[in-house]
């Protein structure tokens, strides 16, 4: 009986700790197929972009900084409003290298319905709800490279600001 009682309690904290393990390891432990490649990008979403702001399946493609100061990762950057969890509407941003390829030059292509395509492999990546995963039996096996995302609303307007993580 003592034995059983040990036995049980070694598997329920084994599988805690490696529960809690993957769960608060997974996002800071990724390694995607996309160098780390410095990302700035700042867009004023009333003035510049009215029509992107708060209007889900839209996106916005950046292959060239505008500015001296804008970096766009590796290959460009794909800017969608999405669904979100916490408010109606959040963005989302992606690098536009496909990860299957890992080639700068070698991009997804953004849709109305949410997804990206990239025309070499194939892939389709669901971009609207923020993962960025492989759908519809794609031969890629990782999600787009994501940069972070933060809205700063001030007296000239709603900020958007995209960064690596």
């Amino acid at each position: 009986m003592k034995y059983g009682l040990l036995k049980i309690r070694l598997l329920f904290f084994t599988g805690s700790f490696l529960f809690f393990g993957i769960i608060s390891g997974c996002e800071d432990n990724y390694i995607s197929s996309i160098p780390n490649y410095p990302v700035s990008l700042e867009l004023n979403l009333t003035a510049s972009y009215p029509t992107f702001k708060d209007n889900p399946y839209q996106f916005l493609v950046f292959e060239k900084p505008r500015y001296d100061y804008e970096y766009l990762g590796y290959g460009g950057i794909l800017v969608v409003c999405g669904f979100g969890s916490d408010r109606p509407y959040e963005y989302y941003a992606y690098d536009l290298a496909c990860p299957h390829e890992a080639d700068a030059k070698i991009k997804v292509t953004p849709n109305s319905n949410g997804q990206a395509v990239c025309n070499t492999c194939g892939s389709v990546y669901d971009i609207v709800n923020g993962f960025g995963i492989p759908i519809d039996d794609s031969p890629a096996r990782e999600p787009l490279k994501r940069y972070k995302t933060y809205l700063d609303s001030k007296p000239t307007g709603d900020y958007l600001y995209i960064t690596r993580k």
